[in-house]
């Protein structure tokens, strides 16, 4: 686990968004773009990934897609304007089963716990996401089949959780070396629910994610002080 190395900035063009680095545990190098929200680029090996692309940013120069993962079909997560700016005829797209209805035939349906192997080197496999709490089944409830997802690049397990809070099948996870999970009240999970995931699960790096835009502010300081101790946690603007 202590393969991992923050490199900023060395030798490239100033990013317009935060961006971060990684090293894989192949010795390649990952890059993650954090635009705003669940909203987020990867790029590995000349491979650009997005996940729930959203938002008024400067799509159209950014790098083309040569992936596209979509978690589930609420506002703040698709939106198929953006998606037509980055994607290209070789652009493969992944949504779980409600998303799939916007596309025609040109999107690959992951229902939870499907396996698929898109591009050369990637391996996504999809995790249930819902909530469990009282009152909030309703956001994101299970029988929708509304997904997170884990892509494997350079030996390296990435776990993008979606919306969802600490259920069963989230805290069943092992061996995650980067986790996004999700923080924001009340369609996601509490400070205590998320430390309780990054507890059960021990991803080497964790960024929050999906917090802002909602009345409950997210108290980031007592996350930071609650998982220090476990996690390497990186904290970037997603408001």
């Amino acid at each position: 686990m202590s393969i991992f190395a923050t490199l900023f900035g060395c030798c490239k063009k100033q990013p317009s968004y935060p961006q971060d680095t990684i090293t894989a545990r192949d010795g390649s190098e990952i890059t993650f773009t954090f635009y705003a929200h669940a909203s987020l680029g990867i790029e590995w090996n000349g491979l650009h990934i997005y996940v729930d692309p959203v938002g008024d940013f400067d799509w159209e120069n950014q790098p083309k897609a040569d992936l596209i993962l979509i978690t589930h079909s609420h506002y703040d997560h698709l939106e198929m304007a953006t998606i037509e700016q980055l994607r290209n005829a070789k652009t493969v797209i992944m949504c779980d089963k409600t998303s799939a209805e916007a596309f025609d035939h040109d999107c690959i349906t992951m229902l939870p716990r499907a396996f698929s192997a898109p591009l050369d080197g990637v391996v996504v496999k999809a995790v249930p996401a819902y909530n469990i709490s009282e009152g909030h089944t309703d956001f994101h409830p299970q029988s929708r089949e509304d997904c997170g997802y884990l892509i494997t690049l350079g030996e390296t397990t990435i776990y993008i959780a979606g919306d969802t809070e600490d259920n069963e099948d989230v805290l069943a996870l092992r061996d995650i070396d980067v986790a996004f999970l999700p923080v924001n009240q009340p369609y996601t999970m509490t400070v205590e629910q998320v430390t309780r995931v990054v507890e059960a699960i021990r991803p080497t790096i964790f960024y929050p994610y999906h917090y802002g835009q909602v009345e409950q502010t997210t108290d980031l300081d007592a996350l930071t002080s609650a998982v220090a101790p476990i996690t390497d946690i990186r904290i970037f603007p997603m408001e």
